[in-house]
């Protein structure tokens, strides 16, 4: 076990981060920074930062090393992201140590603590709705996971609930989100690289699907906020735009920003029987505890994207 430092204000609220070196992570620690928190940051592997934060070393199927960590930080708040968060994962056994197991572990270090933190956000996901319910997703939608990465969330979400008498519980459930630095296997940074890199042609599932695509730096905002709101407790919020757009009009905005325009093969790999055509949150919950939170339209987003990686 390593430990570097590598902030050096001198900030009150102490808040732990798993999955600090993942997409999500780096932007969350911009947004707690901001506002005052002072981050410390759980991860698997070393790491160069270029915000402030004080880094652990760790592994968080490891319980005796978990319990350390949170043991030494002693957390006045939690944001646990670890786990994997692809969807087409290959290995299920993986899937499910990550995000269930490594989740038990940090729950039974944090109620073991002198001192309960304020509040623990865990991330689930949206795809614990599953893809046969057409239309807006409200957090009283049930639950239809259709695939191990589902099952493995609302596995964690279930196992939450055997701590909520010990630990103040929040669960988020992000729909899909977007950013600079996300990996090209997921399906807007895909097309903003074929882009840039002026491919002919891309392969594609269904371009008639619609889905709410939300800003990196907006969830992360989101979760910085609702942290700090004790309202939230014991709650679970969609983390959305609920606006929803189809795979042909992401190319539509694409080709506009970029000049460039691709022939799309539609792969029968990556088209699903029974698919649904529309599927988006409602995001009322949401701000109804943390309030307006910044807008990021996905033409803007896009362009962030594809500038960035122009300058890359």
């Amino acid at each position: 076990m390593k430990l570097a430092v590598l902030f050096n204000g001198a900030m009150t609220m102490r808040v732990l981060v798993t999955g600090v070196n993942g997409f999500t992570g780096s932007y969350l620690v911009k947004s707690l920074n901001y506002n005052g928190f002072e981050v410390h940051g759980f991860t698997r592997r070393e790491s160069s930062f270029d915000t402030p934060l004080i880094a652990h070393f760790g592994d968080l199927l490891d319980p005796a090393c978990v319990c350390k960590i949170v043991h030494r930080v002693k957390p006045e708040y939690v944001v646990h992201l670890a786990g994997v968060s692809f969807v087409a994962h290959g290995d299920a056994e993986s899937i499910y140590r990550a995000n269930l197991i490594g989740t038990r572990h940090l729950l039974e270090a944090l109620s073991s603590l002198p001192s309960t933190p304020n509040c623990v956000l865990l991330a689930s996901s949206a795809n614990v709705y599953g893809n046969s319910t057409e239309g807006v997703m409200s957090e009283g939608t049930p639950p239809d996971p259709a695939n191990d990465y589902a099952v493995s969330k609302l596995a964690m979400e279930y196992l939450s609930r055997l701590y909520v008498d010990r630990l103040p519980i929040v669960i988020v459930r992000p729909f899909n989100y977007t950013g600079v630095g996300q990996s090209s296997s997921f399906l807007l940074p895909k097309i903003v690289h074929h882009t840039v890199a002026r491919m002919d042609t891309i392969e594609l599932g269904n371009l008639d699907v619609a889905r709410d695509f939300s800003d990196v730096r907006m969830v992360a905002e989101a979760y910085a906020r609702l942290i700090t709101k004790p309202n939230a407790i014991g709650s679970c919020f969609n983390v959305c735009t609920g606006r929803a757009y189809t795979l042909r009009e992401v190319l539509g905005i694409v080709e506009d920003l970029s000049g460039h325009r691709m022939e799309v093969i539609v792969s029968k790999n990556l088209v699903r029987s029974n698919e649904v055509r529309v599927l988006l949150g409602s995001n009322l919950r949401l701000k109804s505890v943390v309030g307006s939170l910044p807008e990021y339209n996905l033409k803007n987003t896009l362009k962030w994207m594809i500038e960035s990686s122009l300058s890359s």
